[in-house]
């Protein structure tokens, strides 16, 4: 009888962490709350929030869960983490302490300015006047973030002052995602990647970099989303698996940037103790931070995890237990995945139109957004599917991805038709 695992969460990330359990020779069940649509075709779905955490630990316990793997921010920030442990379970995931690396921006960087890790200059206000004085007094554009979690949208790049000035309203005094308090930075200018870490305590096992693309339509156009899409190249590229990111870049964002805050977070008694997420720039003086996440990155997740070749049971595991990480091996492939979102998406959409994919679709999908009902497979998110294809190269990639979107049919889904452009 194999292991059996809980994961927490129930979109494309999930589905991917899923799929990379099933290849695993230790799992033999595999239960996902509240899992989706794709999810169930691999996973028994479990009716029950991410956030329910006396449900999730009810669950655990009464299933004999050998080990729980945490997707999503909002668990971890509500001590998902902290209470199973309590409860003597084994658990993937960053304590609610820890998780504030994500969880509060200002707690970021005054983390960074600590360690000596390289990142925009920053000021962080609480008050509106104080914000709007300090901005208008600065150059342009600018980068307003609200602090707190904000599902991937609470960052405004503010090209003018009238537009600085909507976000701070926005922020400081209508309250969009919760209580005010804003971090403004200067303007990076350079190519974004994603860096993913497996970390337990000062062990830092870094995973193949990611590019994203964030905004909604092509040419990077329209409004920041949660993801239109991501890719990652073959180490014929070099060994971060991103062509513009040479070996030394690679080398400097694990020595010099997630290196150090793991140390940092561990010095402060608040050890990581999951996936750092590391989005970060290439600028005209070097890798800096944007932002860290406390977890898996969407949509890049999808694009990592095929990639890896190790038991990745053994890997959560020993970061749960706070054992020693065993060594990754990665699959010698460029990676694509495409993003197919409801239409309308980042902001208000319809939900419940049907999807139909064709017999001849080969490719790999990951569920972000769906539900199964009686007449078929139906929207039921923002972002509703992500195809993903490999090759050796990334054009080949790129060629099959896009032929795999070509065979989903769904009159309300729109897709980017652009991904990898920065190194096609």
């Amino acid at each position: 009888m194999g292991k059996k695992v809980l994961v927490v969460g129930g979109g494309g990330r999930e589905h991917a962490i899923v799929d990379a359990l099933s290849r695993s020779p230790q799992v033999g069940k595999i239960y996902c709350a509240p899992g989706n649509a794709g999810i169930g075709e691999q996973a028994e779905c479990v009716p029950l929030k991410d956030t329910d955490i006396d449900g999730l630990l009810a669950f655990a316990e009464e299933n004999a869960i050998d080990l729980t793997v945490v997707g999503p921010e909002s668990a971890l920030a509500a001590g998902i983490v902290d209470r199973f442990r309590a409860a003597g379970l084994n658990i993937f995931g960053h304590t609610k302490a820890a998780t504030a690396i994500e969880s509060s921006k200002d707690f970021a960087k005054r983390l960074m300015a600590g360690a000596g890790v390289p990142t925009a200059a920053y000021r962080t206000f609480t008050a509106y006047d104080e914000a709007w004085a300090y901005v208008k007094a600065g150059a342009f554009p600018t980068v307003i973030k609200y602090d707190g979690l904000a599902a991937g949208k609470g960052v405004v790049v503010a090209a003018t002052p009238e537009e600085a000035e909507a976000a701070l309203r926005d922020m400081l005094l209508d309250g969009r995602y919760g209580e005010g308090k804003v971090v403004i930075e200067e303007f990076l200018t350079g190519p974004e990647f994603s860096l993913m870490a497996f970390v337990s305590g000062r062990q830092v096992r870094s995973m193949v970099a990611a590019q994203d693309h964030k905004r909604a339509f092509d040419g990077d156009e329209g409004p920041n989303t949660g993801g239109m899409g991501a890719y990652t190249e073959s180490f014929a590229t070099g060994r971060s698996g991103l062509s513009f990111i040479s070996d030394a870049d690679y080398d400097f964002a694990v020595t010099k940037i997630l290196q150090p805050v793991a140390n940092a977070m561990a010095d402060a008694g608040t050890p990581l103790s999951g996936v750092l997420y590391g989005g970060l720039m290439k600028t005209p003086t070097g890798v800096k931070v944007i932002e860290f996440n406390a977890r898996f990155g969407d949509p890049e997740t999808e694009v990592v995890l095929p990639r890896l070749e190790s038991d990745i049971y053994a890997v959560f595991e020993a970061v749960a237990e706070g054992g020693v990480i065993p060594a990754l091996d990665w699959k010698d492939v460029s990676v694509m995945g495409v993003v197919m979102a409801s239409k309308g998406y980042p902001g208000s959409y319809a939900k419940g139109a049907p999807i139909e994919v064709a017999p001849a679709f080969a490719e790999r999908i990951y569920h972000m957004g769906t539900k199964r009902t009686d007449e078929g497979l139906v929207t039921a998110g923002g972002r509703v599917l992500m195809v993903v294809a490999e090759a050796p190269m990334m054009a080949a990639a790129a060629k099959r991805c896009y032929a795999g979107v070509s065979l989903i049919n769904c009159e309300n889904l729109f897709y980017r038709k652009d991904i990898a452009k920065y190194v096609l």
